[in-house]
């Protein structure tokens, strides 16, 4: 590595107070992000094995006044985990943080450092017959300080809840390289302000999560699934009205996928295997699984729901899975719609959230807003039973990404300002970091801005935790 001579001697500051474990080789995954947007401009890479050691450098970089980018497992697509801007930050990474301290099956709570991989986790719980329910795509390499840095979602939070919802207590290193002893699992506690809800979606600018106390829930006895056509949006919504008024809290995961995508995935990942038999691929789909008790029976209470659905004129078509195997047949088919999306190349990706009842109106809107920018393909899919929607526009056939490069902030701007107009936000979960900066001081609320940047004023005065993410640098 070559640094900077004020970074350089930092380091060999620390190398007194620090296992040689620590000091890493700066390879090009650090400087990196998964769409490309962001490249690091190089820095000291540490990879602490232990709060203490955290704790440690926070405060050596802190009286040094030297920056700090946390590194989780490199999977965020908002480049919090990267700065484009900073020359020679201390890359802090909590990779070798990887022990799940304990577990206990009759608390419902299990402590896993911040290195743990999120997969890992739902592995020891599982070998605990619990259910740790976050799931997201990146789960076999994303580890746990980035998922609640972000307060990542993905398919399960219409049951479950955020990555928020689902941690009792944290342990953490704030900016003067205090650490806060946190990782109660107690599930109430009104002891004045609740800082973990404060460092959960903070990406890092408050504090470095090493510890967190996570929630466990009872494994379903009987789970099932089916893929069913829908009329538009908006039968959608009321098929999922509909769903709960029949099933109740059983409705795991509620994903709505559009022929587009379904199109896709036939054009670029063709081995997926197309679950309705009808020719063609239907216009709008959903994707409904379900989580019983030991009393519940899946296949009767979806095969009541699709007769009356069919009934209201909801759904014309549908399969129910008939095994496991074919319940993980329909999520193979959802899972793999980003990778079809990625092999395409969209010209502009949005993680947007809007009211539920605002759904079939923003969908129906956005395409005539985006024409008359241009013409393009619309991906939209997502999480429609928490108002979560991944809204990708990409290329006609024939043409790439790059001949639409100069178009890219414009069509940006035409759905953020649509879904501001429908109430909703422009960062649903996958945060902000440094890619949604500009569109945090153009649609939240000032009133928030304001008390955000006295917070980090106030923990943080020197400005060296994770500088240019979420809020603007001064």
């Amino acid at each position: 590595m070559t640094l900077a001579p004020a970074i350089a001697a930092f380091a060999d500051g620390l190398r007194a107070d620090l296992a040689p474990a620590v000091f890493r080789e700066l390879e090009p995954r650090y400087t990196e992000e998964p769409r490309g947007r962001f490249a690091g401009q190089g820095g000291l890479l540490l990879a602490p094995g232990s709060t203490e050691e955290v704790a440690s450098i926070v405060r050596a970089a802190a009286s040094a006044g030297l920056p700090i980018v946390p590194y989780g497992g490199g999977t965020g697509l908002v480049g919090g985990q990267v700065s484009d801007d900073l020359r020679d930050p201390v890359i802090l990474s909590l990779e070798r943080m990887t022990r799940i301290r304990s577990i206990d099956a009759t608390e419902n709570a299990l402590v896993a450092e911040a290195g743990v991989i999120l997969q890992n986790v739902h592995e020891a719980a599982e070998a605990a017959n619990r259910l740790f329910p976050l799931t997201i795509a990146a789960q076999g390499s994303a580890r746990i300080g980035g998922v609640l840095s972000t307060n990542a979602g993905g398919v399960n939070v219409l049951r479950y809840g955020n990555a928020r919802d689902l941690c009792l207590g944290l342990e953490a290193v704030l900016p003067d390289g205090s650490v806060l002893q946190g990782l109660s699992p107690l599930r109430k506690n009104n002891t004045g302000y609740d800082l973990r809800h404060l460092l959960i979606g903070a990406e890092g600018t408050l504090g470095i999560i090493t510890a967190a106390t996570l929630k466990l829930l009872p494994r379903p006895a009987h789970e099932g699934a089916a893929m069913l056509t829908v009329r538009d949006p908006q039968a959608a919504l009321d098929l999922l009205n509909l769903a709960r008024d029949r099933i109740g809290e059983g409705i795991s995961a509620f994903e709505l996928i559009s022929k587009t995508g379904l199109d896709f995935l036939e054009e670029t990942v063709p081995e997926v295997r197309r679950p309705l038999s009808a020719e063609g691929n239907p216009e709008w789909s959903v994707l409904i699984d379900l989580g019983l008790g030991a009393a519940g029976d899946p296949q009767a209470a979806l095969e009541g729901l699709f007769a009356a659905a069919h009934d209201a004129g909801l759904v014309s078509d549908g399969v129910i899975a008939q095994s496991e195997g074919q319940r993980q047949d329909f999520w193979q088919l959802r899972e793999n719609l980003p990778e079809a999306n990625r092999r395409i190349g969209a010209v502009s990706s949005h993680d947007i959230s809007v009211p539920l009842a605002a759904i079939p109106r923003f969908i129906a809107e956005a395409p005539g807003a985006l024409a008359k920018i241009g013409t393009f393909r619309i991906n939209c899919f997502g999480h429609v039973g928490d108002g979560n929607l991944h809204y990708n526009v990409f290329p006609m056939p024939g043409r790439s990404r790059a001949d639409h490069a100069a178009q890219r902030d414009a069509i940006k701007r035409c759905v953020h300002d649509l879904v501001h107009t429908h109430g909703g936000s422009v960062s649903a979960e996958h945060g902000v970091g440094r890619l949604k900066v500009e569109d945090m001081e153009r649609y939240v609320d000032p009133v928030k801005l304001a008390a955000m940047r006295a917070i980090k004023d106030a923990l943080d005065p020197k400005g060296i935790m994770n500088p240019g993410a979420v809020l603007r640098r001064r």
